[in-house]
């Protein structure tokens, strides 16, 4: 590899983790938080940042990546995971909800209504450029890395820098749950970014990028995506950081009901009539970025699953799937969201956690599997409640774990999967021995 193909690399993940979430729930954040803004940026930073750091740590010391972490669950399992987090973060949900945030801050910002046909127009545009971009996965270091990233960290930059220059409001009162355990709070909103799902898939795409440089030791593809993703990690930190603040002085201003008013309002305050088509060009770039890399992401996978099914196949349907359900409207797409996060995380973060103590308890499949039911019995249910299922006793139990009100019920259940399958390891082998012991005399 070059001298600085690491750092390109990192641009072009940073710019396929940054896409709409990224954008809108760090200042609605800041917002809310207030004078407790660091003490919740610090949680929202743990999970947007630190988990999908993780997730890709994971995956480059693991020769066989996600896909062979989930086989030490069970091969069932490991397909069945990853099938469902490529199709949520692709086709079915991130990649629609990112087209759309694009044309409400690209198109309906500047026009003013929300028209089907316009949608139509614009998401048929959209993503037959997503499709002829994502044709060839080699390329996509030069177009994201190089290309559009400086772009979008250009605009960023200014909207957040001279935001916090010319905006002087002070940091308000703590609302919106904000107001004890803020930390924890902002770590739930961490999920909403989708990063660490996002992370399983782009594993796949920073080590296709580093092959394609001629790299073949495992040692030296682990270092230069471990580089990589320290790029992109540390811009993604200071991004949040600096959007973050911006909304924490924007609340000062007025009341808004997302993330996306406080920015359009900060555009608006910061560069007067200039300000939509930044913000514009800003959230365009981001949620192409992304979705070019989601359509890539899936198009490898599934061309992997599947013998007979070409990468350039797969993509054309990710595309047709992303462009139909894109036109139902944002706020149908949104209403699954939460739910799904809320399910998939707790297990994403326990699976990557157990590859980390693999050899205490030397990567004994029962461990693996007591754990990650444990931990999915109560991810389900707390699943289900966010849907708005009335739950009766479940419910009652749910609510009496430690953590329950962070939305952290799962936790205790995941170290007792754990204790339990620790034990049944020293138990199982001892058993079967005292069986063979018995036949052979």
């Amino acid at each position: 590899m070059r001298k600085f193909d690491s750092l390109f690399i990192g641009l072009m993940l940073f710019s396929m983790f940054f896409g709409a979430g990224n954008l809108i729930f760090p200042p609605f954040l800041g917002a809310m938080s207030g004078t407790s803004y660091w003490l919740a940026m610090a949680g929202f930073v743990l999970t947007a940042v630190g988990l999908p750091f993780a997730v890709l740590f994971a995956i480059a010391r693991v020769k066989g990546g996600i896909q062979a972490i989930g086989n030490r669950v069970h091969p069932v399992f490991s397909t069945v995971f990853m099938v469902i987090v490529y199709l949520s973060i692709g086709p079915f949900l991130a990649i629609p909800r990112n087209a759309n945030v694009a044309f409400e801050m690209g198109v309906v910002s500047f026009t003013g209504s929300s028209n089907p046909v316009l949608l139509l127009v614009y998401s048929a545009v959209f993503f037959l450029l997503v499709y002829f971009v994502s044709l060839n996965p080699a390329n996509l270091e030069k177009y994201l890395g190089r290309y559009m990233t400086p772009t979008l960290l250009v605009s960023v930059v200014a909207l957040c820098v001279l935001g916090f220059m010319k905006l002087d409001g002070n940091f308000q009162a703590p609302a919106g749950g904000y107001e004890s355990g803020a930390f924890f709070k902002g770590f739930l909103e961490g999920y909403n970014t989708m990063d660490a799902l996002a992370a399983l898939a782009f594993g796949i795409v920073i080590l296709t990028a580093v092959k394609q440089r001629g790299v073949r030791s495992e040692t030296q593809m682990t270092s230069y995506m471990l580089k990589a993703a320290l790029v992109a990690g540390s811009l993604l930190a200071l991004v949040y950081v600096s959007l973050g603040a911006v909304g924490a002085k924007m609340a000062a201003n007025g009341e808004f009901e997302n993330g996306t008013q406080i920015l359009a309002g900060a555009a608006a305050h910061v560069f007067g009539q200039s300000g939509p088509l930044l913000l514009g060009v800003i959230f365009t770039l981001a949620c192409f970025t992304t979705v070019v890399g989601l359509t890539s992401a899936c198009g490898q996978y599934f061309s992997d699953l599947l013998p007979k099914a070409s990468y350039k196949m797969v993509v054309l349907m990710v595309a047709l799937i992303g462009f139909t359900l894109s036109n139902m409207g944002l706020s149908q797409i949104l209403k699954v969201s939460v739910p799904f996060l809320v399910t998939a995380y707790p297990l994403t973060i326990v699976l990557v956690t157990l590859t980390f103590f693999d050899k205490y308890f030397n990567g004994a499949r029962i461990v693996y599997a007591s754990t990650m039911l444990f931990t999915g019995i109560f991810a389900v249910i707390g699943g289900l409640n966010a849907f708005g299922f009335s739950l009766g006793p479940v419910e009652t139990l749910r609510t009496a774990l430690p953590f329950s009100s962070s939305g952290l019920e799962w936790v205790v259940p995941a170290l007792a999967g754990a204790v339990v399958g620790i034990l049944l390891n020293k138990v199982v082998p001892a058993t079967q021995l005292d069986e063979l012991k018995a036949k052979a005399s």
